[in-house]
């Protein structure tokens, strides 16, 4: 199935995390980077929001805003995200998924490239690191990650749908992209 095209422009969104902080989106200041993950608890975006928390204060001085989807419900997903430095969003009935083109699918799971990240960040949350996701997850495990990089005109200046649950923009591909957008 070809991925989805991203939008090319984005609406004027007034979000809430789950802190009650309002995020506009696009930012009127800055680049938004609106990550879309799994859900709560998920052990795979731990390990990857964990490299976004080690190079936060690097994120910001390029002028990037945050922005992480879950489509978990926000009590759910607040006992999970409570010590991230940055928004996150519940999004429980992927009404901004669907609005982005974020898919979901067995191929999440089943690609091969994905068991490194699932190995390390299971051990991880084995081992008490992570806090572990709720037993049942209401909109399943077969989400796939995507990232957007939106200007402050709202125009989406990148865009990435992953093609399994660990393929997703590093702290590097963002600080680049970030880099040729300002050009």
């Amino acid at each position: 199935m070809p991925q989805p095209d991203p939008p090319t422009t984005v609406p004027p969104y007034q979000f809430l995390s789950v802190t009650g902080e309002h995020i506009p989106v696009p930012d009127p200041h800055g680049l938004v980077h609106l990550q879309f993950r799994r859900f709560a608890g998920c052990p795979i975006c731990n390990l990857h929001l964990r490299s976004f928390v080690a190079r936060h204060a690097e994120i910001s001085a390029a002028g990037v805003r945050e922005v992480v989807f879950f489509h978990s419900p926000a009590a759910e997903l607040a006992e999970h995200t409570s010590d991230l430095p940055f928004a996150t969003v519940a999004d429980p009935e992927k009404e901004i998924y669907r609005q982005f083109g974020v898919e979901s699918g067995p191929r999440a799971l089943l690609d091969p490239r994905s068991w490194p990240a699932i190995l390390r960040g299971g051990l991880l949350t084995m081992r008490g690191r992570f806090r572990a996701p709720a037993g049942r997850q209401a909109n399943g495990r077969l989400g796939l990650p995507a990232d957007f990089l939106i200007a402050p005109d709202g125009v989406v200046v990148a865009a990435k749908y992953g093609a399994h649950a660990d393929d997703q923009w590093s702290v590097d591909d963002l600080l680049l992209r970030a880099a040729a957008a300002r050009r």
